[in-house]
């Protein structure tokens, strides 16, 4: 049982605020399902997690102001509430690569899930297996694919980061493709700054960490492609970095040749970029910018959704992640044309403070806010939702 930490200024940069204090001492509360939204879990993240796991977790780059964009811009679009409609049955199921998904909230890949409970990717996994959520695993997870498949009794969906040896590559796909998963998903968000990323917050939070790093980093090396699991068996001698420099279309190619499932690219933000990834093949498209965690651009990941689904005119799906902090959000990102919406820090929150059923209750919460806003909004399915529901406050 985790005790509430008063919500002090700290490594978010001070959003927090105090949830639940009594007389000047703490309050403990038993279970997942007593905290009231996804942000009450960040306390008790913080709280279970040495510093520099949770500034893992935190970080964005720079001042992390992309970050804090990327959840701030859902504030910007407004919701149009609607009545007069049959509400007497209300589904969030959709269909997606023609599998059917209880809600369109599915698990975003997040690494080395390991540095915040235990069990790492597999409680993940059965979190995902008891709401039935589509379940996205890092190259980087801490767990190896099989004991995750097997958890999650489903086919999942593999992030790639491809390194910078094609051997490597085919070995990485030819692996998560044996092992059960149906999509492989290109992640195309942190290629330009590969070894250069100025992750403040983490350094910072390192920095009051006096742990020994050697214990879990042989020779406090943070490299991927020596730790993970996924690389396991395969000659990564020459491996430099996660992503080739020179990541092309003719690369894409390359590597739609290889893919004999869904391939899927994350990282995409403009349509031009969409547009072309579409023409070479990709069959579905992942708005991205890796969390606010590659890129100080100041640009939000919500306010990049239309102008992808405007250029690819619904020849594949458009999904989105970063920021989603409600339900409310994930309708807004619908409303906008997206397909489904990716969780990332919110799933992390979860499992550090309560293992499985922290992912579980984080699950449910976005499905219960969702379903009130479609309610609100008189759109009783996942497909009724579209850009009549919502306006930008910004526009003319």
């Amino acid at each position: 049982m985790l005790p509430f930490a008063t919500w002090a200024a700290g490594l978010d940069g001070g959003k927090s605020a105090a949830i639940g204090t009594s007389g000047g001492s703490e309050i403990a509360l038993p279970k997942a399902t007593d905290l009231l939204n996804v942000r009450d879990f960040e306390p008790l993240a913080r709280s279970a997690l040495p510093p520099a796991h949770f500034g893992y977790l935190a970080t964005g780059i720079d001042d992390d102001r992309t970050l804090r964009r990327n959840e701030d811009a859902f504030g910007e679009y407004e919701i149009r509430a609607r009545r007069f409609a049959d509400l007497s049955r209300i589904s969030t199921g959709t269909t997606l690569f023609g599998t059917q998904w209880r809600t369109p909230v599915y698990l975003s890949a997040v690494s080395s899930m390991r540095a915040f409970h235990p069990d790492g990717e597999a409680a993940v996994a059965r979190a995902a297996a008891s709401r039935s959520t589509q379940l996205m695993v890092s190259t980087g997870a801490s767990v190896p694919l099989e004991q995750i498949l097997t958890q999650r009794g489903a086919p999942v969906w593999q992030q790639l980061y491809p390194t910078d040896d094609w051997t490597v590559t085919q070995g990485l796909v030819r692996r998560a493709e044996s092992a059960g998963a149906d999509a492989i998903v290109l992640a195309v968000d942190s290629t330009a700054t590969a070894g250069v990323r100025n992750s403040e917050t983490l350094r910072r939070a390192a920095r009051l960490d006096k742990r020994e790093c050697s214990a879990c980093h042989v020779g406090n090396r943070h490299d991927m492609w020596l730790r993970a699991p996924l690389f396991s068996g395969i000659d990564v001698s020459q491996v430099k970095g996660l992503a080739p420099p020179g990541l092309t279309l003719e690369w894409v190619d390359r590597l739609r040749g290889l893919v004999r499932g869904k391939l899927l690219i994350k990282g995409i933000v403009t349509g031009e970029d969409a547009l072309a990834a579409v023409a070479h093949g990709v069959d579905g498209i992942v708005v991205s910018n890796h969390g606010g965690r590659n890129e100080e651009t100041l640009r939000a990941t919500i306010d990049c959704v239309a102008e992808v689904v405007t250029a690819v005119k619904s020849r594949v799906p458009v999904l989105m992640d970063g920021g989603v902090r409600r339900g409310t959000d994930v309708f807004k990102a619908l409303a906008l044309g997206a397909s489904g919406v990716g969780i990332g820090r919110p799933q992390g929150w979860g499992l550090a403070a309560f293992g499985q059923e922290g992912v579980e209750a984080v699950l449910d919460i976005y499905s219960r806010e969702l379903e009130a806003m479609m309610r609100q909004v008189g759109t009783p399915t996942i497909a009724a939702i579209n850009a009549r529901a919502i306006l930008h406050r910004g526009a003319a």
